[in-house]
């Protein structure tokens, strides 16, 4: 009888203890099965796609650009030089102690050349050599207005100016006459000489000098 109650016992707790053990993995297993693992957050899409700006069209005012402007010759010619220009002696006048002296410069060339402005001027005796000259250039003296042009000589073609000068025998300046005349055409260096005819011109070292005029406008 003991023995069978010490085998009751040892079996009785044997079964305990396997049923609690049973239990116990039974219910870690549950657990396991039941709870789920964490999700990680999925991680946040950045567009790689970059943000495209609109392009603007320019305006036309921004479109809009100035022309060149072109100041080309309107006659394509050359200016006039003493290598192509003869000099001539127009004539004399004068009055209450004044003179005016006329000459014409002319296009001897094949060309078409242009002119504009004063001739120097250089007074000379009986044998070439130069007298003392103080010349003035104005477009206005003793005998009226003469104005500036822009003159253009075909082949033939002439120019003219005048020199006004005093006739006083008192002059403090001193007077001679002059038997010609030494002129350097505007726009060169070269010179052209003429002979002032009929007796010279009778002056006072100051002239005034007229600006160049078509034909033989500036001595009427």
């Amino acid at each position: 009888m003991r023995t069978r109650a010490a085998l009751f016992v040892t079996c009785t707790l044997a079964l305990a203890a396997c049923g609690s053990s049973s239990q116990s993995s039974s219910s870690v297993a549950s657990r396991q099965a039941t709870t789920s693992p964490a999700t990680a957050p999925a991680p946040s899409q950045t567009s790689s796609t970059p943000t495209s700006t609109p392009t603007t069209t320019p305006t036309a005012a921004t479109q809009t650009a100035t022309a060149p402007t072109s100041t080309s010759s309107p006659t394509g010619s050359t200016a006039c030089t003493a290598a192509d220009l003869s000099l001539s002696f127009l004539g004399g006048q004068g009055a209450t102690g004044h003179g005016e002296l006329g000459f014409e410069l002319r296009n001897t060339s094949g060309s078409t050349c242009h002119t504009y402005g004063y001739p120097g001027v250089l007074f000379l005796d009986r044998a070439g050599t130069a007298l003392p000259t103080d010349s003035t250039r104005t477009t206005q003296d003793f005998f009226g207005s003469v104005p500036e042009k822009k003159l253009v000589l075909a082949p033939g073609q002439a120019v003219s100016f005048r020199l006004g000068v005093t006739h006083g025998a008192a002059s403090p300046t001193g007077c001679t006459t002059a038997y010609g005349l030494q002129v350097i055409p505007p726009d060169d260096t070269h010179t052209l000489h003429v002979a002032i005819v009929n007796g010279g011109a009778y002056e006072c070292r100051t002239a005034t000098v007229s600006p160049l005029q078509e034909g033989t406008s500036a001595f009427p």
